[in-house]
């Protein structure tokens, strides 16, 4: 199996495990932006600011995964 190929299925499984465990966590702001929406705003910022955060990084390791994989594909078959 060549390098591409690890780099692809490694990205693709440890991305995938750091969204998964950090995935409660970001549950967990959720339910305190929606439960205390008018108290302390301060930290309902942070929390939405980091749940966005959050977001942004998972489509990004969602797009670069894509790219890989069709990298790998054209490398191979192309």
């Amino acid at each position: 199996m060549d390098l591409l190929l690890w780099l692809t299925v490694g990205f693709i499984i440890i991305g995938f495990a750091v969204l998964v465990s950090m995935k409660k966590n970001m549950e967990k702001k959720l339910a305190f932006i929606k439960a205390n929406i008018e108290s302390n705003i301060e930290y309902t910022k942070g929390s939405a600011r980091s749940i966005v955060w959050w977001i942004a990084g998972t489509t990004l390791w969602g797009v670069v995964s894509i790219i890989l994989v069709v990298w790998w594909f054209h490398e191979h078959f192309g």
